[in-house]
């Protein structure tokens, strides 16, 4: 199953995340992770939507979303042209004996220690969900509390087909 990451531009009009996540529903389609925001323009909303399925599945996605009404503009992100990241964080139960380590994993990554309390801390990093994995993974001999992620957001390279809205 291919990984398929779309951008949106839709109106910002009440119900329209609700009317769209109901269309990947409706028709068997997991949702891997989905973002939304205000752009430049506070009338238009970029969603970012992540889901997985063969050609034909992605396919009708697209067109099923290029038909709806509040949708203004359908992108697939191809990774080879578009840029990509995902912002995680991490609360790693630390204490003195084992801080030191963990602040160096983070210096690896370039992560940031956004939080210190005396028996945890929180690391943010922000970057490709396979940088997000690998800090997972070298983090994991250590306690982990909890996880926050808010999905993959991006945006196509260059100028070719930039609208200003």
């Amino acid at each position: 199953m291919d990984t398929i990451i779309l951008s949106l531009l839709v109106d910002n009009t009440s119900g329209v995340l609700t009317r769209l996540s109901g269309l990947f529903a409706r028709r068997g389609y997991n949702i891997d992770s989905i973002t939304a925001g205000v752009t430049a323009n506070p009338d238009i909303t970029r969603i970012t939507i992540v889901s997985r399925g063969d050609d034909r599945v992605l396919n009708l996605i697209v067109a099923q979303l290029r038909k709806q009404e509040d949708v203004r503009d359908v992108k697939v992100l191809d990774p080879a042209s578009s840029v990509d990241r995902e912002l995680i964080l991490v609360k790693v139960m630390a204490d003195v004996t084992n801080r030191r380590d963990i602040m160096a994993i983070a210096e690896i990554f370039r992560a940031n220690v956004v939080d210190v309390q005396k028996d945890s801390m929180i690391i943010e990093l922000t970057g490709s969900q396979s940088k997000l994995a690998a800090l997972l993974d070298m983090l994991s001999e250590y306690q982990i509390a909890e996880i926050a992620r808010t999905g993959i957001t991006g945006l196509s390279r260059g100028s070719g087909d930039v609208r200003f809205l």
